[in-house]
């Protein structure tokens, strides 16, 4: 089966959780505590406000930006399929998407499920939609040509920028400056870094001077009635106050030093870590095909990612984990 033409995700499977779990990119040091603390204060018997107004004014002024600019979306995902339809109902369903090279699935799915092509890595002919992702996934580097696919970027075609992993970035710096992030959309998904991926919740800042595109108001058309739910709306108003960000900034030197540890353990099991700059990273596995291993180490507690469903045969990745998860996955790897 086509790796794009069916949803492939980190996290519990038919087996449930695993005890240690290395396939998701959340927060090990997580849940951030004040953000938990909002969600389990979330009152579930009352819509919330479906135009997300408070919550769009705490997002607008946590990035200084216009509340118009703000989307809310149910999750990353819901926004990746809301626009992509919209751009393939304005471009009648023709057209390309372009993608990078190693990506996760659902760009590449949406844009297939409106009936539009997708190109990986090289600039699209007929190009109507772009994606970048920084740091990236699967690998967690920093893209060497996103500031020069922006300058390079059509006019007209929307390039969205995928940030969920630029708050567990750990070293390196954007791929963007600030005038260059001004020119792209930017999809954010806090719950990975606030160690909270059980509650869904996304958001989306437009493009300086768009508050009035087309496109714009093409999502708002296409939003559901009620994007997020009570749990939702906790989460990301929690992630706008310093208490959050506090915590989150103090986790990340916990990561750095459980990085290095598992990079270490990698190599020591003769695996090779590929360059990266966030709070996960893939490596090579010395047989060049990852099932016949990973399911071993599922069956013994212990989860990491087959990265195929990104386009990247032979590898894993796997999200940064605390000592004694690695440990588990030391002793799970040397078994029989």
């Amino acid at each position: 089966m086509n790796a794009d033409a069916a949803p492939v995700h980190g996290g519990p499977d038919a087996a449930g959780a695993a005890p240690h779990d290395f396939s998701t990119n959340a927060n090990a040091c997580g849940p951030c505590p004040p953000a938990l603390a909002a969600v389990q204060a979330a009152d579930p018997t009352r819509y919330p406000d479906p135009a997300c107004t408070d919550l769009r004014e705490r997002i607008a002024a946590f990035h200084g930006v216009a509340r118009e600019r703000i989307v809310v979306a149910a999750s990353g995902s819901e926004f990746i399929a809301r626009i992509t339809a919209a751009v393939a109902q304005a471009s009648r369903g023709r057209g390309t998407v372009r993608v990078p090279a190693w990506a996760y699935g659902d760009y590449a799915r949406a844009a297939r499920a409106q009936g539009l092509g997708v190109v990986r890595g090289l600039p699209a002919r007929g190009e109507v939609l772009s994606w970048g992702c920084d740091p990236s996934s699967p690998l967690g580097d920093t893209p060497p040509d996103l500031a020069a696919r922006v300058d390079a970027l059509p006019t007209g075609v929307p390039l969205v920028l995928d940030r969920a992993y630029a708050p567990l970035r750990l070293a390196g710096a954007p791929a963007l400056d600030g005038a260059r992030l001004a020119r792209v959309w930017q999809l954010w998904s806090p719950n990975k870094a606030l160690g909270l991926t059980g509650v869904r919740g996304a958001y989306a800042v437009a493009p300086a001077g768009d508050a009035a595109s087309p496109l714009l108001h093409a999502l708002q058309r296409l939003a559901p009635s009620w994007p997020l739910g009570a749990h939702g709306v906790a989460m990301l108003q929690a992630w706008t106050e310093p208490a959050a960000q506090d915590w989150l900034a103090a986790s990340l030197p916990v990561l750095r030093d459980w990085k290095d540890r598992q990079l270490a353990l990698c190599r020591r099991l003769g695996w090779a870590p590929l360059a990266s700059d966030a709070s996960f990273f893939c490596v090579r596995l010395p047989d060049g095909d990852a099932g016949p291993l990973l399911r071993r180490l599922r069956a013994a507690g212990v989860q990491l990612r087959d990265c195929a469903s990104f386009g990247l045969h032979g590898h894993a990745r796997l999200g940064v984990r605390p000592p004694a998860s690695q440990a588990a996955l030391e002793e799970a790897a040397a078994g029989p």
